[in-house]
């Protein structure tokens, strides 16, 4: 943490800033280390949880509980933010950070579907909303404590230290899962999981003993000692169309393009690694970690940057090179990735040859429906076996088949089966299809001599820069929208419903968009569309607010 804390002198902060600042990034950095554990261990979450479902089916489900999290967010954004505008900063985000780590330490002991069956999935949901709740009030309520603190000219500045807290929570805990993985090996996936959750513990005693040292807002105590804090800062914010219109152009130009390119840029850039490509969880996870540790300092630039030319420039061109470029960057992530996938692809196309009107959309929201067509049967070994395809329409009636190049591998037609044949039948397809493509030469995972490291390196270090475009800014831009007595109400929300849900929900769209047809590349269709139409909204409607006072 020194290193975090170092450039602080050389940036003109004082002393007492800085105290501010580390304070208030430190208790972040450990709230975002919770959170992203759980993105990070969502393949082994699901054989533990979701064992009750097939494995497509039970990995959406794992991206979902991780979402759920995240659908919660904005109403904890009301709660928090309202408590924080009614009776202050500092001890609104106390709260949160303790109910933050203690649901993260309790799925550390919480038995597994194995064990308790259905009460275990649906006890990790509820920690799992716990956790977005007190997240939602987590982030208004450093944001504005750190930007009521900074003087005029540096709010960019210092609220970028902020930015840069969700990035180290990631990467610590990529270094905690690492370090634990390498030490209890194959056991980690059994029960080594756990221990990161359980040291979140530890985490919380640190972050609230530092929390408790800081002093409140100066600009909370001005209002509360002159009388102005707002009494309905819900009605203020929303009721009232002239602050309601800037929320809803918050969100909308600003936040839900910033939430997709940094989701983009980190779990997803991590997801396409391991599920798509099948690079090993190790290398995966060490790449994405060094490009953090080489983009982290970027936000800070950015935020600096932002107090001289403004922050909606530096946002907004965020948003659009991302879109712009996401296609070539990740099918360049491909080539140097797992190249054999890529050739295979080129030699032998996979075509899935099937009545259209017979393929569902294979995702169910209760566990309770069962795939048995062919066509569905087809398209799930193939998405588990993170191959590409194509999709061909035959006539109504027909079988699904596999076209492997010039080879064809029919599929199993199981809905007059018992559930015993459906069972065998489905493992010898399955066989059939993994020794085809192995002929063709598609790989069931990625050969780790094969990568080319400094170039994936390079693509994930442009990604995690288009992060830091995007993110650095945005507290300062955020807080400067809104008034004081209803700051924490009104830009919790429009983040916690853009970060929340445009951005919390990427990963399991992505992934049923790329199920559904067979395109790797078809799940960027979403953030494209969503930066987009930020940059659009943004450009047009919200202004800039670098000089504007926030007393």
């Amino acid at each position: 943490m020194a290193t975090t804390n170092l450039p602080m002198y050389e940036s003109g902060i004082d002393r007492a800033h800085r105290r501010v600042i580390f304070a208030s990034s430190l208790g972040t950095v450990f709230e975002w280390y919770d959170f992203y554990l759980y993105g990070s261990l969502a393949a082994i979450i699901s054989k533990q949880f979701f064992s009750g479902v097939n494995e497509t089916t039970g990995f959406i489900f794992a991206l979902l509980a991780f979402a759920a999290g995240f659908a919660v967010r904005p109403f904890g954004a009301l709660l928090f933010g309202r408590l924080g505008d009614l009776v202050g900063r500092k001890y609104t985000f106390l709260i949160t950070i303790v109910i933050m780590g203690l649901s993260t330490a309790l799925v550390g002991l919480l038995p597994s579907y194995a064990q308790v069956g259905v009460t275990a999935p649906v006890v990790l949901v509820a920690l799992r909303l716990l956790q977005g709740l007190a997240l939602g009030g987590e982030y208004g309520g450093a944001a504005t404590y750190v930007a009521e603190h900074a003087p005029h000219g540096k709010r960019g500045l210092y609220t970028s230290w902020i930015q840069t807290t969700a990035t180290l929570g990631l990467f610590l805990s990529l270094i905690v899962i690492l370090v634990t993985r390498s030490v209890l090996g194959e056991q980690f996936d059994s029960w080594g999981w756990r221990i990161p959750f359980l040291l979140s513990v530890v985490l919380l005693g640190i972050s609230v003993y530092i929390r408790l040292q800081l002093s409140e807002s100066p600009v909370f105590l001005e209002m509360k000692e002159s009388g102005t804090r707002s009494k309905a800062p819900l009605t203020e914010s929303f009721a009232r169309w002239d602050n309601a219109r800037i929320v809803l152009l918050a969100l909308l130009g600003a936040t839900a393009g910033q939430a997709v390119v940094w989701y983009c840029g980190q779990f997803y850039a991590l997801f396409f690694l391991t599920q798509v490509l099948k690079v090993a969880a190790q290398p995966a996870n060490l790449l994405i970690a060094a490009a953090l540790v080489i983009g982290t300092p970027f936000f800070v630039v950015f935020g600096r940057l932002s107090d001289r030319i403004g922050r909606k420039k530096i946002v907004l061109a965020g948003c659009l090179i991302a879109a712009i470029t996401y296609v070539p960057i990740f099918k360049g992530i491909t080539h140097f990735a797992n190249p054999a996938i890529e050739s295979a692809a080129s030699r032998a196309p996979v075509t899935v040859v099937a009545d259209p009107e017979a393929c569902s959309f294979q995702f169910d929201p209760v566990g309770k429906k069962k795939y048995v067509q062919s066509c569905d049967i087809a398209k799930a070994a193939l998405a588990k076996a993170g191959v590409p395809y194509r999709n061909e329409a035959a006539p109504v009636g027909t079988v699904a088949l596999v076209r492997i190049g010039d080879t064809q591998v029919p599929s199993v037609e199981g809905g007059r089966m018992s559930g015993a044949e459906f069972k065998t039948a489905t493992g010898d397809f399955s066989k059939a299809l993994g020794g085809k493509l192995k002929e063709a030469g598609y790989p069931a995972s990625a050969d780790s001599a094969q990568i080319n490291y400094p170039m994936v390196l390079l693509l994930l270090v442009i990604l995690v820069i288009y992060v830091t475009m995007v993110y650095g800014p945005i507290a300062a831009w955020l807080v400067e929208l809104f008034p004081a007595r209803i700051r924490y109400t009104s830009m919790s929300l429009p983040y916690h419903i853009g970060n929340g849900w445009f951005g919390g929900f990427l990963p399991p769209v992505a992934f049923a968009l790329v199920a559904l047809t067979g395109d790797m590349y078809y799940g960027l269709r979403y953030p494209i569309i969503v930066a987009l139409m930020t940059v659009v909204i943004g450009a047009l409607f919200l202004p800039e607010t670098k000089d504007r006072s926030i007393n």
